[in-house]
């Protein structure tokens, strides 16, 4: 890793420009890759913080954490607490081929990567069902209960349901399998708006995980799968129909 370079954060910033109001974590995420990669700054060279973005792109802090949080995981970027956010590389230096392809495809194989996604979070919740313990279904219990007192601040119901994910991973036990899970979802993040947006969709968001959460109760693989298969149809449905709106 080369020596940082000296800051150029006004540079950086003025290259994102802001963005139109309401735009999801999908687009912060692709905009900042898209400059990242472009190969007009240099590796090493210090991010401007988190405030500073947000400011410039005109969205929420939250928004640019979680844009940087995908884009660690692809390994544009590293987070150093304490220090700062620093350009890795060029995506052709830094990713291994199991994630280049990703940047490669872009949108347009999005449906591919639902595609992945769904299979894998269907074979997650069958191994949950056999696996969970009382304190990962107390967890999942929890979790959707606080997607249930959420539906006003659709930012923490997409907190809660992504730990809702995260407990089910956890107690399917297999790392292999749920860092390839993890890997597609920061993919997504990067190229698909995944939250939902009203109270309706996630009234029925609710109501699917507690059919899975019912399959993992009761030990039943079958059901936990059957009913993450449920789920996993009605998101990609809504994903696709909004990318396509």
């Amino acid at each position: 890793m080369p020596a940082f370079p000296d800051d150029r954060s006004a540079e950086i910033t003025a290259a994102l420009g802001v963005l139109p109001t309401g735009t999801p974590v999908s687009e912060v995420a692709r905009r900042m890759l898209d400059l990242f990669t472009g190969g007009s700054i240099a590796a090493g060279t210090r991010l401007p913080p988190e405030r500073q973005l947000a400011t410039t792109l005109g969205v929420g802090r939250s928004a640019v954490r979680e844009a940087l949080a995908a884009l660690e995981i692809l390994g544009i970027v590293d987070v150093r607490p304490g220090s700062g956010t620093y350009l890795r590389g060029a995506a052709s230096e830094l990713l291994p081929q199991t994630l280049r392809w990703g940047l490669l495809i872009g949108e347009r194989n999005t449906a591919e990567l639902l595609e992945l996604r769904e299979g894998l979070e269907i074979f997650v919740a069958r191994l949950a069902a056999t696996r969970a313990d009382a304190a990962i279904v107390a967890r999942l219990e929890k979790d959707v209960a606080r997607m249930r007192e959420s539906y006003d601040d659709l930012n923490a119901f997409a907190r809660a349901d992504l730990d809702f994910h995260h407990a089910l991973a956890e107690a399917a036990g297999n790392a292999t399998l749920t860092d390839h899970l993890h890997v597609i979802r920061s993919l997504l993040q990067v190229y698909a708006d995944r939250a939902v947006h009203d109270r309706e969709h996630a009234q029925l968001a609710t109501a699917e995980h507690d059919a899975v959460l019912a399959g993992v109760t009761a030990g039943d693989g079958d059901a936990a799968a059957s009913a993450m298969a449920v789920h996993m149809a009605t998101a990609t449905a809504r994903l696709l129909a909004e990318r396509s709106g």
